[in-house]
């Protein structure tokens, strides 16, 4: 399976997902330019693109949303919730309802041989989900704007070969920074953004022996920045009872402004 993270921040997130002739976008928050752009950097024709499946209906996840399935006719395949709150948004132009696919949570969907099983994550939109994507050989997951996380998440993303794991803000620098109270509010609640301490517990909760790559994402642009996001999932995981050690994994930071390196796990 290769794992190629286009763009993830809170500025625009978008994943592609390939194997063998199945391939597919997480998202699609960027510009259709950036991604077209992107999946060339790395050989791949978006006309080749079965699917894009959406977390949900927030801007910086779908703005390039209209263009690509416009342009390339790509199916999307989102919740029910999130279908409903794409309806009347006038940045994503008009949209064939052909297109659209209604997916639920905890019901296993395929693309190609690409398995998906959607999970309901805890976040201030429609009806959010997280993926779970299977080929046979690799499992990964995307699990990101989540407020915080229990035991059915956790059960979500055991077993994993990689994961694009949310680790959105250091706490302290969201307190004093210039956001106004409100929104400070809405990113420390439940249904807001793990922070990078609650991302390096999370981690804790799923790491294993044949986990190969940790990838942290949805970066806040004001709240964090790539060493201390790092820095602090790392010490977690050190100071955590696991019989791991930050070092035992490879642990990369996704970027808003470019793609990471394709992914072959």
């Amino acid at each position: 399976m290769d794992f190629y993270s286009i763009a993830s921040g809170s500025s625009g997130n978008c994943t592609f997902i390939g194997s063998g002739e199945s391939c597919l976008l997480v998202d699609a928050g960027i510009t259709a330019k950036r991604i077209t752009g992107a999946l060339g950097d790395i050989g791949r024709n978006p006309g080749e693109l079965q699917a894009i499946l959406l977390t949900h209906e927030h801007s910086d996840h779908i703005q390039g949303l209209g263009v690509m399935s416009r342009k390339y006719h790509i199916p999307i395949y989102a919740t029910g919730g999130t279908l409903r709150g794409l309806i009347g948004n006038k940045s994503l132009g008009s949209i064939d309802p052909a297109l659209f696919h209604t997916i639920r949570a905890d019901e296993t969907f395929e693309i190609g041989n690409i398995r998906v099983r959607p999970f309901e994550i805890p976040h201030d939109a429609a009806e959010p989900v997280g993926f779970r994507l299977e080929d046979g050989s690799a499992c990964a997951a995307v699990a990101t704007d989540m407020g915080c996380y229990d035991d059915y998440i956790v059960q979500n993303l055991q077993g994993l070969d990689l994961i694009l794991l949310e680790s959105n803000h250091d706490v302290n620098m969201l307190q004093v920074g210039p956001y106004p109270y409100p929104l400070k509010r809405r990113i420390l609640g439940d249904r807001g953004h793990l922070s990078n301490d609650t991302a390096g517990h999370l981690l804790c909760e799923i790491l294993h022996d044949g986990m190969k790559e940790i990838i942290l994402g949805h970066l806040s642009k004001e709240n964090n920045y790539d060493a201390l996001a790092y820095a602090s999932v790392c010490a977690q995981i050190n100071m955590s009872e696991t019989p791991w050690h930050a070092e035992d994994f490879d642990i990369l930071v996704a970027r808003r402004d470019r793609p990471l390196p394709v992914l072959t796990v």
